[in-house]
């Protein structure tokens, strides 16, 4: 399975998008500051997920919810 989710940090008041097949793993990595985007809104919590059946289909509704270039969208999303 693999995932496509939404995290939040508060200390900058930002959501991140993206996919994985491995949300536990990423989240780490995205907590310990190696992944130079999100490493300056540390800690980052899931604020929501969606699973899929191939890893094409999670980068797919990733890149749609990036379209929408909306935080106005991703908030009506994780409701």
């Amino acid at each position: 399975m693999f995932t496509t989710y939404i995290l939040y940090s508060s200390k900058i008041d930002c959501y991140y998008v993206g996919s994985t097949g491995n949300l536990a793993d990423r989240l780490l990595r995205h907590n310990s500051g190696r992944s130079t985007y999100t490493k300056r809104g540390v800690p980052w919590v899931v604020v929501y997920t969606q699973e899929y059946e191939t890893k094409s289909a999670a980068y797919q509704a990733e890149l749609y919810i990036k379209s929408q270039k909306s935080r106005a969208y991703i908030e009506q999303l994780i409701k």
